[in-house]
């Protein structure tokens, strides 16, 4: 994948992205799993876990589908060679390998289950890659995608408007570099487009209700660590403000009773049989 594929190369590549992909997992996976089940595959299958990152999921797939052959893919090598060390109790069954969203080595109608989480927002021009996910899946395949949404963060309204927040630093970033902060509400019509059928939006609730505040305030926490630096370039401020901004919503998070809730959409979608 070219830079140009990849914007976010430097941040994903970041230690705190590690943190994060723990994080986000811990807080999603309780009620994601449940998703699975819907989707009525079992057995044998080959299910392809794409922007896998350090394989927090693709791990848990595995579990969850105790039958089940499970690649896990990601551009970078250094999110893999994680993947590999903390997956040897699943080597039998799981494996990982570097490659390029935008061009799957993978044949034709191959793939029970494409997985994807948290990529989507990331890569520009993402209805290629969802054209790639369709050409592999095997007629009657369920694509799983979790798309981020940055205007579905909603935290406590104080000196700092949160809202003006994300749209004025997350999604301008986003813009910037030709990614899609709101693709999460715009991903239904994009399966639509490419035929899918059985479509279905559901949503994760990570609140401070639900999530422990501690992982939640991780998930913040790490985002800072990782794109203040960007996110400042991309609104014209210095690092220092959009640090402090964001420290602000880290400490609504971890300050009872303040309620602060991130809807999470999770898109699903059936390639139709063969006629």
């Amino acid at each position: 994948m070219s830079q140009d594929r990849n914007p976010q190369a430097e941040q994903m590549g970041d230690e705190s992205m590690v943190r994060n992909l723990a994080y986000q997992a811990d807080a999603i996976w309780p009620q994601e799993k449940q998703l699975f089940d819907r989707y009525r595959l079992a057995g044998s299958i080959t299910i392809l876990d794409v922007g896998c990152g350090t394989g927090e999921i693709t791990r848990r797939l595995a579990e969850h589908y105790p039958e089940a052959t499970v690649i896990g893919m990601d551009i970078l090598e250094s999110n893999l060679a994680f993947a590999r060390r903390d997956s040897e109790k699943l080597s039998g069954r799981v494996s990982y390998e570097q490659g390029d969203a935008f061009a799957l080595r993978f044949e034709d109608a191959s793939i029970d289950l494409v997985v994807c989480r948290h990529m989507s927002q990331a890569v520009p021009d993402f209805p290629l890659v969802l054209a790639e996910f369709s050409r592999i899946l095997k007629p009657g395949g369920v694509l799983h995608l979790l798309s981020e949404d940055y205007g579905m963060l909603h935290f406590p309204v104080t000196e700092l408007d949160p809202d003006r927040f994300w749209n004025e630093h997350a999604i301008k970033f986003l813009r910037s570099i030709n990614c899609d902060g709101r693709i999460g509400r715009h991903s239904p019509a994009l399966l639509e487009k490419a035929g899918y059928r059985e479509i279905a939006m559901d949503y994760i609730t990570v609140d401070t209700l639900r999530v422990p505040r501690p992982t939640f305030a991780g998930i913040i926490r790490s985002w800072r660590d990782g794109y203040a630096t960007v996110l400042a370039e991309a609104s014209g401020r210095t690092v220092d403000a959009v640090t402090a901004d964001m420290n602000q919503l880290i400490h609504a998070i971890e300050s009872p009773p303040k309620y602060v809730v991130w809807h999470v959409p999770v898109i699903s979608g059936r390639k139709p049989n063969r006629e």
